[in-house]
């Protein structure tokens, strides 16, 4: 506790913590309800769609968050700690209002294929690809100005909680309400980070970062040819991309669906959303402390466990408590699959890579998963219906964890980031296993200079 007041203290994570916590407001109080918006009837404010329109909409999106993504981490590799990227994502989530009522409604309805193709550049550019960049250039902050990135990336939970908890009764009175409060929250993101300035990094920080080399294209390219980074693309392409495609494209229609109206259910939905994001929110700062008792490895692998297991509740149960009580586990699943496999990017990869390593190993392999699962399992959906189709994506989950556990470097392994330091208390023999040496093939890319080991402690992503 002492140390997060003290972080308190520390410009760079007052910074960064600001802007997800505004980032997260601007989209939260829309995208929590998107899924929504597009089944929702016409005259009720919605778009009417089925669920493989639904699933059309999210492939495309997902297709242009993979290319935009990819584009982003690239460049931002390149920029540094250079904030032009956050600048014009913040503009776009400040114009997201307009867009949405002006311009990408209005195509849906008139030429359906050509405007889920200009919302998905635009939404993507604002958004989807913009969440993954911010959090792993907060990432890169927090070991720049030496603080817990966990505990930043809070904020943004705090934030998407704090607006799912309004977007709920906004929607059922007019959703364009909710596009406008994201336009009102993302122009306040873009007049902060406009003006408020950087702080500059320590005496330590700005050595570092002057005896390192930028990467260029050619280097980042060679990730791709690491057998390490395409385990872990596997592995998130049969979890978390499964678990993105139930959580965002079913299960808002399917939790609403349990109730005697659609209009209590979504207010119901909306309260519960912020309960679990308020909830979400804590325990981004409660899993480092988990990580250090148990390791980077083993949390990975808890939050694949947590995932299955609330997907194989809702193919279980049809009882809105429980639904309710199981939805909850999405509080849990989240940090513990997100804060992880950063640090396992930083600490089995080259860290000055760690935006393209965290981009291209989680965000877009998800992505891409989004783009050839969202048809089909929205058609499998209108097929079967959901309760069938949850026993599946539960299922392909649990495998991708059996599969995690047997595959995933433990932290001791594959040692060419920066080291992860547990507690020595939880170690046997109280003291920590050396890291093993590096293997004869090491992957053709520029190797930054280690941090000391008390910084890293500090820095558990």
């Amino acid at each position: 506790m002492a140390s997060f007041i003290q972080s308190f203290k520390n410009t760079g994570y007052l910074q960064s913590s600001v802007n997800l916590l505004l980032f997260f407001m601007s989209w939260g109080i829309w995208w929590s309800f998107f899924q929504l918006w597009l089944k929702k009837d016409i005259a009720e404010g919605g778009l009417g769609f089925t669920n493989t329109q639904v699933g059309t909409v999210y492939s495309i999106n997902s297709l242009a968050t993979l290319v935009i993504m990819f584009a982003y981490g690239t460049l931002q590799d390149r920029l540094g700690y250079k904030r032009h990227i956050q600048v014009f994502i913040a503009a776009i989530s400040a114009l997201v209002g307009p867009f949405v009522i002006y311009v990408y409604e209005p195509l849906l309805h008139n030429n359906f294929m050509l405007g889920a193709i200009l919302g998905s550049i635009v939404l993507s550019c604002g958004f989807m690809s913009g969440v993954g960049l911010l959090e792993a250039l907060a990432e890169r902050f927090s070991r720049r100005y030496n603080f817990e990135y966990g505990q930043a990336r809070m904020w943004g939970s705090f934030g998407y909680a704090l607006v799912a908890l309004m977007a709920g009764f906004l929607f059922t009175i007019n959703p364009h309400i909710d596009f406008w409060l994201g336009s009102l929250f993302g122009l306040a993101n873009l007049m902060i980070v406009l003006f408020w300035k950087a702080p500059t990094p320590g005496a330590k920080a700005a050595k570092v970062e002057a005896e390192s080399t930028q990467p260029g294209f050619r280097e980042m390219a060679s990730l791709l040819r690491m057998p390490a980074l395409w385990i872990v693309i596997v592995i998130v392409f049969f979890s978390w991309t499964f678990y993105t495609v139930f959580d965002q494209q079913m299960f808002p229609d399917f939790y609403t669906s349990l109730f005697d109206t659609r209009e209590a259910g979504e207010r119901t939905y909306g309260v519960l959303n912020s309960v679990q994001v308020f909830a979400e929110a804590a325990m981004m700062g409660v899993v480092p402390l988990i990580m250090r008792k148990i390791g980077v490895h083993n949390t990975l692998l808890c939050g694949f466990a947590v995932m299955s297991l609330r997907i194989l509740g809702c193919a279980v149960f049809a009882d809105p408590v429980m639904i309710s009580i199981v939805k909850m586990f999405h509080a849990l699943e989240v940090p513990l699959c997100t804060l992880p496999i950063i640090r396992y990017f930083t600490l089995h990869f080259n860290p000055a890579l760690s935006a393209t390593l965290y981009l291209v190993g989680f965000q877009v392999s998800s992505q891409l998963g989004n783009v050839v699962l969202s048809p089909i399992l929205g058609a499998l959906n209108d097929a079967q219906g959901y309760q069938p189709t949850f026993f599946l994506i539960s299922a392909v989950v649990a495998c991708a964890g059996v599969f995690g556990f047997f595959t995933l470097k433990k932290d001791h392994e594959q040692v060419l980031g920066d080291p992860f330091i547990r507690d020595p208390k939880k170690v046997k023999g109280g003291v920590e296993p050396k890291p093993a040496a590096a293997p004869t093939q090491a992957p053709t890319v520029p190797h930054a200079p280690t941090q000391p080991a008390q910084d890293e402690d500090d820095t558990l992503k």
